[in-house]
């Protein structure tokens, strides 16, 4: 995020973008690492057409961009699958799913809600996907969508999806650590994007400071840190 807490600008989803001045090879490789040691990404609906849009960028294979050439290596000496499940988390199921997934042959299911439209589930059931309602409201609740997970096996998931998520995810207790890349750039623009949505989290947003790192080159001179909290009360 920028100083001024922009992750992205522009109000309207198709519109929405990450400005060029906020990334850096530094920070995306940060990204990359974390990718690299998850069972599984979660990702969004929201993603998934953006990037078939061609507004961001495909992240969804390790290894696959020669500044993380070495992390396929990294998972096979860990006795990781080689390449991470994908869990893709909508309300709408108004989606693509990119040929990359079933190219590198990654598990893919897909995780909704109780109101999801049931013709919209059939439609995904019939590609071949595993859909499943992770929570009883009108949008994924953190705790579902993580049993879901833990019963396939996951431990150790790697949330790449949007505010909302984030904000059920902190409220109901189920995440381990953030990490937060923040450029020392003053942002502005109108209608930003922040970290999290939703009402005040009070006790359930209070962060630990585990690590922070001083990038003073990237991006563009600006300069930016790396942080990494975690839950108080949780070791991590």
């Amino acid at each position: 995020s920028s100083l001024d807490g922009r992750i992205a600008v522009g109000g309207r989803e198709e519109e929405m973008t990450v400005p060029k001045v906020m990334t850096s090879a530094n920070d995306f490789r940060l990204l990359q690492e974390l990718e690299a040691q998850a069972d599984c990404i979660v990702v969004h609906g929201a993603y998934l057409r953006a990037l078939a849009a061609g507004r961001l960028g495909n992240v969804l294979q390790i290894g696959q961009r020669d500044s993380g050439a070495d992390l396929a290596g990294w998972r096979r000496e860990n006795g990781l699958s080689p390449q991470p499940a994908i869990a893709i988390v909508s309300a709408s199921l108004d989606f693509s799913i990119p040929d990359s997934i079933r190219a590198f042959g990654q598990t893919c299911f897909i995780a909704t809600c109780a109101d999801a439209a049931p013709e919209r589930m059939a439609h995904w059931r019939n590609q071949g996907h595993e859909v499943v309602a992770a929570g009883q409201s009108s949008w994924v609740e953190a705790a579902a969508l993580v049993q879901e997970l833990g019963r396939r096996g996951f431990r150790s998931v790697y949330l790449g999806s949007g505010p909302r998520l984030l904000e059920s995810m902190v409220r109901d207790g189920c995440l381990d650590a953030l990490f937060h890349t923040i450029t020392h750039q003053l942002l502005g623009g109108e209608s930003p994007v922040t970290m999290i949505s939703g009402g005040l989290l009070g006790d359930a947003g209070r962060l630990r400071l585990r690590s922070l790192y001083y990038d003073p080159a990237e991006p563009a001179g600006a300069g930016q840190f790396f942080a990494h909290y975690g839950l108080r009360g949780k070791r991590t």
